[in-house]
């Protein structure tokens, strides 16, 4: 099975090619680039996040970045916040994550506390909500601690997409229905 296959304007006489498209190219380079440099962007500042785990109400609102690191004490506090209230289970969030968070609250010009509906699901939890519903994926990034479904009070679900589409930091799911979105610090896509 061929990955791409396309129609290449290098190719002569319309002549469809195996290369793969430079746009494409260029889009997984810069999802490759995105995520060290935002790590990196900063070095000597801080960096702080506020969140509330809407079903436990756990909050944590504080500098999880300080002098180019990630504060470990502020990590796995972060860690407890986001943990799957179901089977009261944490794992190591990826940083990563708080970078997209950070960076989306300070493009949309909010110091509010995100509200965290879904962060770190077990295994199980996972299995059991896609049981139950077609949207959760078998495999997703919330099982690795890549993933939060949030909403930002005062703020639009669809214009907080929008600035993290823009952006393209990683995965951003529209639930306007539901009135959140789905941000993670994995492959840049979206729906």
């Amino acid at each position: 099975m061929r990955l791409f296959q396309h129609t290449c304007p290098a190719c002569r006489d319309g002549a469809t090619c195996d290369a793969v498209p430079r746009r494409v190219m260029l889009g997984a380079a810069f999802g490759l680039l995105t995520a060290p440099a935002m790590a990196q962007s900063g070095a000597s500042g801080t960096r702080s996040i506020a969140v509330r785990r809407v079903q436990t109400g756990d909050s944590f609102r504080g500098v999880y970045w300080r002098d180019g690191r990630y504060d470990r004490d502020a990590l796995h506090r972060l860690d407890e916040v986001l943990r799957d209230p179901g089977l009261d289970e944490a794992t190591p969030m990826d940083p990563r994550l708080f970078d997209v968070l950070n960076q989306v609250q300070r493009r949309l010009g909010s110091d509010d506390m995100w509200d965290v509906i879904s962060a770190y699901r077990a295994p199980e939890s996972n299995a059991a909500r896609a049981r139950e519903s077609r949207r959760v994926s078998r495999v997703s990034l919330h099982m690795s601690g890549m993933a939060v479904d949030c909403r930002l009070p005062g703020r639009d679900s669809m214009g907080i997409a929008r600035t993290a589409a823009d952006m393209q930091t990683g995965g951003v799911g529209l639930y306007r229905r539901d009135g959140f979105v789905h941000l993670d610090c994995g492959p840049v896509r979206r729906w």
